[in-house]
């Protein structure tokens, strides 16, 4: 049977050749060649007019830390203390408190600190504090951001490339090229929410967004990632990763190769490919790590599930197949053979009264998707503050072949974005699908959005969502 034509989905609006058939992975091997002795880095570093790591004078520098294939094996992770501590003041949240997440630079400020928060370089003072031997750093600002999305719409114009090169990523540059963190693994995720807009909410597409059309044109989503790739990439211990969405996004085979072709270009427009350490999926959002009642391959009375009304032709079910499937796609697309991913699995957990315990009725493909799903969103293209939402799996490095870690990347409890407008001078706009009383658009299509209600600007905490996330985490907390 022929399908029909790809149906777009998209996450936050986010909707591939075929995807290629399922292998063994690959010996997790990684070709790195990339500036083994200090004096090298060094080299490197001031020729791409980053604050280059001190040469060692009468031993004072510390040594190089050697690079490693997956930064997050053997490593303490650091825990943000403003987290932490909003989590521990939450009822039943010293359960998490202790768990690593995701330190965002969304504007310039954020950077030495804005509004009483702590800046980058004290996040990574802190963390030599406790010891750790790895940051998670979100970089987050690029112009024109999320162009689909209003709620997290940035602080720089479409046009501010220039801003985002000397006021953004230089800074960034050179606080994490300190000689101070030369052992310190930081771990960063480049611009979420961006190039895989320019596959999918573009002219010709019923899920087009103006805004994305402006900056598919003027280059600047891929010319200032290639700029914050070669600029980070150039410090050796730094480990940049890449989004790639979700499945609930870009799992459809008019989304999926594109992306990963888009992904390669904008890595070698960097000036290496391996620039890139490894990408991310799920950030921020909300798709079932793995569906254990349904899958791709399942047909109810001789239809195949994949014709249901949720799933929608799409090629993937869950994060974690679709993670998978898309390393060997990037590998196709030419990154290293032993390329990592992380799966964002702060609040896809999908627990609490509502999981289903089993497969759901067999009378049509329907009751069998629906009543047997752990996702219980309304539409898979549903973003923002999902009512029913739960913590998912704890951080974990290396937890199944091909994943780099499991992580938090989102810290659970901080907004996606506010219920309506709030006036507010972070660059963050209203989204109707943050509102529990939207109707949707054509990227959910035409759903009700699932948002919970009374929600704050987007990155602040949100006690409402926190404690939901708490009462549905799977694995259920103690």
């Amino acid at each position: 049977m022929t399908p029909a034509p790809a149906r777009r989905t998209p996450g936050a609006d986010r909707a591939v050749p075929d995807a290629p058939a399922r292998r063994k992975e690959a010996p997790r091997r990684r070709a790195w060649h990339r500036r083994a002795l200090a004096a090298a880095a060094t080299t490197v570093l001031l020729a791409a007019g980053t604050t280059a790591l001190t040469a060692p004078q009468a031993g004072a520098a510390p040594a190089l830390a050697a690079r490693v294939d997956n930064p997050y094996a053997g490593a303490k992770v650091y825990v943000n203390p403003e987290w932490s501590a909003n989590a521990a003041a939450e009822p039943g949240g010293s359960a998490i408190s202790n768990q690593p997440t995701g330190v965002w630079l969304d504007r310039i400020a954020a950077i030495e600190g804005a509004a009483g928060k702590m800046g980058l370089r004290a996040h990574l003072d802190k963390a030599l504090e406790q010891g750790a031997g790895l940051v998670q750093v979100v970089v987050y600002n690029l112009p024109g951001r999320d162009c689909s999305a209003l709620a997290s719409n940035g602080e720089l114009g479409a046009t501010e490339i220039d801003k985002y090169k000397t006021q953004f990523i230089d800074p960034i540059a050179s606080i994490m090229g300190d000689a101070k963190y030369a052992n310190l693994r930081i771990v960063t995720v480049v611009e979420i929410d961006s190039l895989p807009n320019l596959i999918t909410n573009v002219s010709g597409r019923p899920t087009a967004v103006p805004a994305c059309d402006t900056m598919k044109a003027n280059g600047n989503y891929v010319n200032g990632i290639a700029y914050a790739l070669n600029k980070l990439g150039a410090i050796p211990n730094v480990y940049n990763y890449i989004d790639v969405g979700h499945h609930g996004w870009l799992g459809w085979d008019d989304n999926f190769g594109p992306t990963a072709d888009l992904l390669a270009q904008t890595a070698r427009a960097s000036g290496s490919i391996s620039n890139v350490a490894g990408f991310i999926s799920n950030t921020a959002n909300y798709g079932a790590l793995k569906e254990p009642y349904f899958t791709i391959n399942d047909s109810v009375n001789g239809t195949s599930v994949r014709q249901s009304k949720w799933v929608d032709w799409n090629r993937y079910v869950d994060e974690l197949s679709y993670a998978q499937a898309f390393r060997q796609r990037l590998v196709q697309a030419g990154f290293d053979s032993g390329v990592g991913m992380l799966i964002d699995t702060s609040r896809n957990g999908w627990g609490g009264a509502n999981r289903p315990g089993g497969p759901g009725a067999t009378t049509n493909v329907d009751t069998y998707v629906d009543g047997g799903r752990i996702d219980r969103r309304i539409h898979l293209g549903n973003w923002c503050n999902q009512s029913g939402a739960g913590l998912g799996e704890r951080p974990k490095a290396a937890p199944e072949s091909g994943i780099d870690a499991y992580v938090w990347m989102k810290p659970p409890g901080e907004s996606d974005g506010s219920s309506k407008e709030i006036p507010n001078q972070e660059g963050k706009g209203f989204d109707r699908m943050c509102d529990p009383t939207y109707t949707g658009n054509a990227r959910n299509n035409y759903n009700m959005s699932g948002a919970l209600p009374d929600a704050p600007l987007s990155g602040h905490w949100f006690s409402a969502q926190f404690q939901e996330l708490l009462r549905n985490a799977y694995p259920a907390l103690p």
